[in-house]
Formats: C-alpha cells, structure tokens, sequence
C-alpha cells in the first residue's frame, strides 16, 4: 500500500478496527475512509454499494461483526449468523464490483472443528464438527472464507482471509453480559478487589486453555498481511503459546492485587477445550508476535481503569 491510497476500514470503532486505524496513521497513511454504524448499516446492501460506489476505496479491511462472548453467541445465534453473514457478503460482492486493488477479511479461529488436533492448522478448516456454542458465529465466518476464495476463484479478485486467534487489549469489551473471558476476568477480579469481596466465581471448569494476542500486534500483522500475502488461502494470526483460563486468572490475579480465592461454577460448559493456533504459515513470512501475555494485561487493565466509568 502506497501511504496516499485509499484505505476502507469497516468497524473501525470496534477493538480490532481501532487498533488497525491507529497503526496506519501511526504509519503515515492518510486517506482513511470510516462511518459509524449510524451512518452507514452494513447489513444494508443497497447503503452499501452507494457507499462503495461513491468512495470506491483501493484497499477494504472487514474488521466489523457482531461479536460477543458464549453467553451472547447461546442467546442471539439468530442475529450472529444474519448480521454477520450480510455485512460481509455486502462488502465483499461490493469490493468486487468497485475494483478494490484487495480485501482483507478477519474470522476467527472458532471456525475450526470443536476437537482439532492442536495446534490448529489452517487445513483442519470443515474436517470436524464445530463447537455448539459459537456454530452460528462460526458458519458465517465460514461463508466469509470461502465467499472470498470463490471470487478470486471466479473474478480474480485479490481477496485475503486472516484467523486472528482470541484478541484483548485496550478498547476492549468489559460488559459482563457480552464480553470475551480476558476482559470479563479483569473486571470482575478488580471489581472484587475494590469492593473487598472474598471470591470470585469463574464459569466453568477453569481447564480450557486458550492463547491470546495482544490488539496492537493483531494490527501489525494485518498490515503485514496486505502488503506481503495474496493467496486464497486463509492464514493463522496468533502467538503460539496457550494458557488454561485457571492459570490466566492466577495471572490477573497478581497483575490486580487481589488477595481472594477464585472458584469455579462447573455447571457452565467450558467451551471448546483447547484453541491453540498453528502460526508457522505467517511466522514463516517474516512476522511474529511481540508482545507477553503479562505485558498486555497490564497495559490492556491500565486502560480499563482510565475508563471504566465509561465501560456497562
């Protein structure tokens, strides 16, 4: 990418599409498109094609989807599997009918099948069954992977798909109701701590083990990705190195300062039982991540507490 090209990021208020605008202003880029979801519904297909008409950006970063952690996968599958499957179906076919120079589409690594031999390579991708409790999410994701290889496939489009593994940092989602298990442990750990209250409970059984990249290098690695990857084939983004979500709270534990005992409601399912991504694709192209787990989490709880106040 040239530092004047026209650049479309799509969810740029959300964890991921923040991170990644702030990294190429940071880079000297200078013409980046945004609209909020007020201004633009993604979901709207004919919003969307005026939109792309009008702006017909080079180069379309896909960073926006309904997320959210179990809980709001279990309760609103119906909205995960829609909305995500029209903004990204919209974009895609309009990225394709302006002529984008290329699109970099962001999944997730709960595409994969629910007991994938780890670490999780990206051609165990539709060789298992998914896990129950993210299927909807998953699915559309799925369709986002092959709806891109299908069109470089028939259009010869430059269309890349990334798997980011579970991302945290600062802009994170600390709403117990909807958020993923890193932030949702770090405020009700802090939450313990400044209301002296003795334990704190964890869902599940604490033995699932998940890895975790830290947003800013998320975003060095898609930038990374658009200048030096163009295949059909989706690639892994990730750390290598997993942690059980017992270990984890152990670790924000200490990072907070809380002195109480953590427990742990069994009746809650844990999820797929381990996620660890195979990176030896990207690594091998010359990127790795740099940030610690522990570095992060200071950084990402530093945050928190300069916005709480801001945060449901």
């Amino acid at each position: 990418m040239k530092k004047e090209d026209s650049i479309y990021i799509a969810g740029h208020n959300g964890l991921v599409g923040s991170s990644i605008q702030k990294k190429l202003l940071e880079k000297g880029f200078t013409n980046i498109i945004t609209r909020t979801s007020k201004d633009l519904d993604l979901r709207n297909q004919n919003k969307v094609i005026e939109f792309f008409r009008s702006e017909k950006p080079s180069y379309v970063v896909l960073a926006a989807a309904k997320v959210g952690g179990i809980l709001a996968n279990k309760t609103f599958p119906a909205e995960f599997i829609y909305d995500n499957i029209m903004i990204q179906s919209n974009i895609i076919d309009s990225a394709y009918k302006f002529s984008s120079n290329k699109l970099l589409f962001l999944g997730s690594s709960c595409i994969y099948p629910k007991f994938a031999e780890q670490p999780i390579k990206e051609e165990y991708l539709l060789t298992g069954s998914l896990e129950p409790t993210n299927e909807a999410y998953a699915i559309a994701k799925i369709a986002g992977i092959k709806m891109c290889q299908f069109y470089n496939k028939q259009y010869e489009t430059n269309f890349i798909s990334a798997m980011p593994t579970n991302l945290y940092g600062p802009r994170d989602n600390f709403d117990l109701k909807t958020s993923h298990v890193l932030p949702a442990l770090i405020r009700k750990i802090h939450e313990a701590k400044e209301n002296q209250i003795p334990s704190v409970e964890l869902w599940g059984t604490g033995s699932a083990k998940r890895e975790f990249l830290y947003i800013n290098d998320l975003a060095e690695a898609c930038i990374f990705l658009i200048d030096n990857y163009s295949s059909s084939e989706l690639i892994n983004i990730g750390v290598g190195k997993d942690i059980s979500i017992k270990e984890l709270a152990i670790l924000i534990k200490s990072i907070i300062g809380y002195e109480g005992d953590i427990t742990y409601d069994t009746s809650i399912p844990d999820g797929t039982p381990r996620k660890l991504l195979d990176i030896t694709k990207i690594n091998n192209l010359g990127w790795q991540a740099k940030t610690t787990l522990k570095e992060g989490i200071v950084k990402t709880y530093e945050w928190y507490l300069n916005n709480k106040s801001e945060t449901k």
